[in-house]
C-alpha cells in the first residue's frame, strides 16, 4: 500500500518521513508584512516626535540658562556699580559730618571730651588755661540737672549727661561742665527752644572731694547756662572756690569780671571740639574714587 505523503512505492525525496511537519519556514502573509510596515511607520514617527520634543527641550533649557546668565550678570554689574569707590554726593558728605559728630561723644574717650586743659580770656585779654580737676561717671539727663531743665530734656529724649569740673589758672574759680546728648540735631534744637534764661538753673555742680572744688555745690553756684551744638546741650555753671554761696554775694556786689566770661568760654570750646566738623573722605571708599 502505499505510504501517506509519497509517492506509492517511491520514498520522500527530502528524505523526511511521511505524517512529519516540514522543517521549512512559511512565507508570511501580506496581512503580516502590512503589520511590520505601520510598526515601522509608528516607529519612525516616535522618533521624530522624540527628537523635536528634544530639540524644544533643549531650546527650553537653553534660554532659561541664558536668562539666567544674564539676571546673574545684571546682578554683577549692579553690585559693582553700587559698591566701587564713587565720589560722595553733598547729601552723603551732610550725613558723614552729622554721623560723625552725633557718635564722638561714646567713641572719644572722656577724657577727648573733656580735655585736660581748655583756654580762656583772662583780664586784659590775656590767655589763661582752665584746668580739668576731674571727669564725673556718666549719668542720666535727669540725674545732672535742675528739675525744670530735666523735664525739657525727657520730652526730647535725652541720651545721657556728661560731666566735669575745671579750675581756673588761678583756682579762684570753679566751673562744671556738662554735655546733654540728644538724639539727633534737630531734637536738641527742639529742647533748646524750651529752655528759659534763668541763669540760677542748669547743670548740676560736681565736687571732688580733697581738691579746691570741695565745696562747689547748687548753693555757690553764681551763674548758669547752656550753648547748642550738633546734637549736644553743652550746660555751664561757675562759683567761688571759697565756698561761698549765691544768695550771701549781695545784689549790688557785681560778680568778679572774669568769672563769668571764663566760663561761658570753657563751655563754647567743649561745644566746639565735639561739634567740629569732621574732614570728609571724597570718595566712598576712602581718597581713591
Amino acid at each position: 500500500m502505499p505510504r501517506a505523503g509519497g509517492t506509492p512505492g517511491r520514498p520522500n525525496p527530502l528524505g523526511a518521513r511521511s505524517g512529519r511537519r516540514s522543517r521549512v519556514r512559511g512565507w508570511p502573509a501580506a496581512g503580516t508584512r502590512a503589520g511590520a510596515a505601520a510598526r515601522e511607520r509608528a516607529e519612525r514617527e516616535a522618533l521624530r516626535r522624540g527628537v523635536r520634543y528634544r530639540r524644544w527641550f533643549v531650546v527650553l533649557v537653553g534660554a532659561v540658562m541664558a536668562m539666567s546668565a544674564v539676571v546673574v550678570l545684571l546682578g554683577t554689574v549692579g553690585l559693582l556699580a553700587e559698591t566701587r569707590s564713587r565720589p560722595l554726593t553733598p547729601a552723603e558728605q551732610s550725613r558723614y559730618k552729622q554721623e560723625e559728630i552725633a557718635r564722638r561723644w561714646q567713641a572719644w574717650p572722656a577724657t577727648g571730651v573733656f580735655p585736660e586743659e581748655v583756654k580762656y580770656q583772662g583780664l586784659d585779654s590775656a590767655q589763661q588755661y582752665a584746668r580739668r580737676v576731674g571727669i564725673a561717671p556718666e549719668t542720666a539727663c535727669r540725674d545732672g540737672v535742675d528739675a525744670s531743665v530735666a523735664a525739657i530734656l525727657d520730652d526730647h529724649g535725652c541720651v545721657s549727661m556728661l560731666r566735669a569740673t575745671y579750675v581756673d589758672q588761678t583756682a579762684t574759680f570753679v566751673f562744671t561742665v556738662g554735655v546733654a546728648v540728644l538724639r539727633d540735631e534737630e531734637s536738641r534744637v527742639s529742647a533748646a527752644e524750651q529752655l528759659t534764661q534763668d541763669d540760677r538753673v542748669g547743670v548740676l555742680p560736681v565736687a571732688f572731694p580733697g581738691t579746691v572744688t570741695e565745696r562747689f555745690g547748687t548753693e555757690q553756684r553764681q551763674r548758669a547756662g547752656w550753648v547748642g551744638a550738633g546734637p549736644y546741650l553743652v550746660f555751664s555753671t561757675a562759683g567761688y572756690a571759697d565756698g561761698r554761696t549765691r544768695a550771701a554775694v549781695p545784689p549790688e556786689e557785681i560778680l568778679h569780671s572774669e568769672l563769668w566770661p571764663a566760663a561761658r568760654s570753657i563751655g563754647n570750646q567743649i561745644a566746639y571740639f565735639l561739634a567740629d566738623p569732621p574732614k570728609v573722605p571724597p570718595c566712598t571708599q576712602g581718597n581713591v574714587c
